[in-house]
């Protein structure tokens, strides 16, 4: 397909009617228009995190504020982690041509490290050099790593990967967050922080009211933060203990190979040592300590599951000193030796 035809195709989206009753907003003068590349084993409740608020934001404004189409790598239908299988509307290398003038989105999810390649790789960054404008969804951010078009860049992937991006790409500045924007590039943790973005994109074109009227339709009562930690425990992101919390969880997190005593942490967020005691207790059942170690043991499974480190190396980036109190403290808490999941994970 050539580069008429997909300017044919954006300009013929046409916006549905709205669907509540209400009076709508008058629309905007341009379009923004991505390409929207799916890899196979994508998630599913991510792509339509993204595109469903941006069909509202055409559907409540009667104009096409937004456009998109969805590729493949090679302009065949592709099966998303759910097992369904969407159409799309032609290949990366049919859509180059008019690249300089959209966006493009890279929708990835499982087993991302075999969907990449090198001619994807090349592809990437030829379109980096043309300063064509990238939003990485879900573990997409790995495939950009791979291709150094990051380099040291802020970044973000979704926590399942967030460890082993950090190890294996060790000049990225990898953030707990939702999305991050740097330069030409956002990164998106995906699955529902993908709504976060598309709300985030809705608001800088058209303001808050919008926003609202979209968290109203999709009974919504607010989108977050691009900033927000997206690997906060349930129920803390809002209330008055999430905000005294939070900061020393992201402390915890960000000195998982080297752990700080309870005083130590005391001192940095300057609340007391028995005051953390009692809002771990009363909001998370549990011990600062038995947090910590359950933080450290995730990103040791992370490691073991997706990177080739040794045990004992994957023990020290944990905080662990020896590898036999590793080994015992994983298979209490997830039932099996570190060496019996790396064994299971490679059958």
């Amino acid at each position: 397909m050539n580069a008429p035809n997909w300017q044919a195709a954006f300009s013929a989206v046409v916006s549905l009617p709205d669907a509540d009753g209400t009076a709508l907003l008058p629309g905007p003068s341009s379009v923004t228009e991505f390409l929207v590349l799916v890899l196979p084993g994508f998630s599913q409740l991510c792509l339509a995190a993204l595109i469903e608020p941006l069909r509202l934001a055409n559907s409540l404004t009667r104009s096409t504020m937004f456009a998109w189409k969805l590729i493949s790598l090679d302009g065949n239908p592709v099966g998303c982690a759910s097992g369904l299988t969407v159409g799309v509307s032609g290949s990366l290398d049919a859509a180059k041509g008019i690249l300089p003038n959209v966006s493009l989105v890279l929708c990835a999810g499982e087993n991302v490290e075999r969907h990449g390649g090198a001619e994807l790789r090349r592809s990437l960054r030829r379109m980096v050099r043309a300063k064509v404008p990238i939003y990485a969804l879900g573990t997409a951010t790995w495939l950009l790593a791979e291709a150094a078009v990051l380099r040291d860049a802020r970044c973000t992937i979704h926590w399942g990967r967030m460890a082993a991006l950090a190890e294996r790409f060790e000049e990225l500045a990898v953030e707990d967050a939702l999305f991050v924007r740097d330069g030409q590039i956002v990164t998106c943790a995906g699955e529902f922080a993908a709504f976060d973005l598309a709300m985030d994109l809705v608001h800088k074109r058209d303001g808050g009211s919008l926003a609202a009227r979209i968290c109203q339709h999709v009974a919504a009562d607010r989108w977050r933060d691009g900033a927000s930690c997206q690997a906060a425990p349930p129920g803390l992101r809002y209330n008055a203990a999430g905000k005294r919390l939070l900061p020393i969880i992201k402390l915890m997190e960000a000195t998982l190979e080297d752990p700080l005593s309870l005083e130590e942490i005391s001192r940095s967020v300057a609340i007391s040592r028995r005051q953390i005691e009692r809002l771990f207790e009363r909001h998370l059942a549990r011990t600062p300590f038995q947090h910590y170690v359950a933080l450290r043991l995730t990103k040791a499974r992370q490691l073991i599951e997706l990177t080739d480190m040794q045990i004992m190396d994957v023990a020290v980036a944990c905080g662990f000193v020896s590898s036999s109190h590793f080994s015992k403290t994983f298979r209490d808490h997830f039932g099996m030796l570190p060496s019996e999941l790396r064994m299971l994970d490679r059958a």
